[in-house]
């Protein structure tokens, strides 16, 4: 199988390093260097069809490891840039973070710039160049298990120090990065040298120098067997299918999906409306009993209430409860007071309520305007109760 790899540069004026591989004959096609991002149109006849493998920059990712609560679900892990906003200088609406391989509750995550991401597609989009993968360049690098790994193309160094950690610039400022680095460790570090740089003079560097090879070669190798793909969610890419029989596959799909979706909508309607039915049933239930505490035991509540409405208009002599409620609407009212329970004595013309307001003077208002409208008014005992008032009232008809 022979697929293409393109290492590209952080900006579009960077040199652009690429090779055809073929990993059943286990040899380079061909390989060569472009001056610019402009030039990668010059691929595409070369591509063909072969998959194509993209290098990222190092320097523009950052690998990190995420600590996660046990047992975490998506739900966690869609969470993970907000666990990490404190440790990041731009705002995480900008950064795109992948997810990489996962041991145990640690999580491995890779962040880059959104447009830094846009910028890398629209190169190889302008250049007619479908590309399959998207790797940091840093884990193209073979993996040391004894420690770190070394390898330049061109100008550049790179340098891989485990799994999910490595680092990527300029050689002229990444070996004193590199000497100062080591001078952090308390033993030599096993370095296998993939580049002609001189690291054995390097202070607590045991050196492992390997055959010298074409750079992109060796990370082809790794970057063909890597798991990993930058290119998550939005930036998926999705190849393009031409032809008259995908053309009649793709009406046949639309009107099965048409016709699946007019089911879909037709039954969410009728158990939305069900739902829907079913908690206006609750509600008018819960209305009832507590306007009515002792309604009882009723299979039609329409017939019910009209009852029990009856039986408070002609209970209590001349005048009823309904009667002394439409007399208090405007004490209601003014005062913003409300009945959470009401209970009528008919005997004693009498309606003896649990009322909420906003605070004590709230009552006193309603108590006032209760007696201007010619009741007679006992409150009781008064009762503060999440920020509200609550107060017994007593309520008599004068006449």
């Amino acid at each position: 199988m022979e697929q293409l790899l393109v290492r590209l540069g952080s900006g579009s004026g960077d040199a652009i390093h690429w090779l055809v591989w073929s990993s059943t004959e286990e040899e380079i096609i061909a390989s060569g260097v472009l001056a610019d991002a402009d030039q990668l149109s010059t691929l595409a006849e070369r591509a063909g069809q072969r998959p194509i493998i993209a290098l990222a920059p190092g320097s523009d990712i950052l690998l990190k490891w995420v600590t996660l609560p046990p047992r975490a679900g998506r739900k966690v892990l869609s969470a993970i840039p907000f666990m990490l906003e404190d440790e990041l200088a731009q705002d995480v609406s900008t950064q795109f973070f992948a997810l990489g391989p996962r041991q145990g509750d640690q999580q491995a995550v890779a962040i880059v710039s959104r447009a830094q991401m846009q910028a890398w597609q629209n190169w190889l989009k302008d250049a007619g160049l479908f590309c399959d993968t998207l790797l940091p360049d840093v884990l193209a690098v073979p993996q040391n298990p004894d420690g770190w790994s070394v390898l330049t193309i061109g100008d550049q160094m790179l340098m891989r120090e485990d799994e999910w950690k490595g680092l990527q610039g300029e050689a002229d400022w990444m070996i004193p990065a590199f000497r100062h680095r080591l001078r952090n460790q308390e033993t030599p570090v096993n370095v296998v040298n993939y580049s002609d740089l001189p690291l054995h003079d390097i202070a607590q560097v045991e050196q492992a120098q390997v055959p010298l090879e074409l750079p992109l070669h060796v990370l082809a190798k790794e970057a063909i067997a890597s798991k990993f793909n930058l290119l998550q969610g939005n930036y998926k890419i999705k190849r393009k299918r031409t032809g008259y029989g995908y053309q009649w596959r793709l009406a046949a799909i639309l009107a099965v999906v048409a016709l699946a979706t007019s089911l879909i909508d037709k039954s969410v309607t009728l158990y939305q409306l069900s739902e829907q039915n079913e908690k206006l049933s609750v509600q008018i239930n819960q209305t009832v009993e507590a306007g009515f505490p002792d309604i009882g035991v009723y299979r039609d509540v329409r017939k019910k209430v009209q009852s029990e409405l009856a039986r408070l208009e002609n209970g209590g002599g001349k005048v009823s409860m309904l009667i002394m409620l439409d007399q208090l609407a405007q004490a209601f009212a003014s005062s913003d007071v409300r009945p959470q329970t009401l209970r009528f004595d008919s005997n004693r013309t009498e309606i003896r309520m649990q009322a909420m307001g906003k605070n004590f003077e709230a009552l006193e208002q309603f108590r006032k305007q209760a007696e201007s409208a010619g009741f007679i008014v006992e409150q009781g005992a008064i009762n503060n109760r999440d920020n509200m008032v609550i107060g017994s009232v007593a309520i008599r008809s004068e006449s």
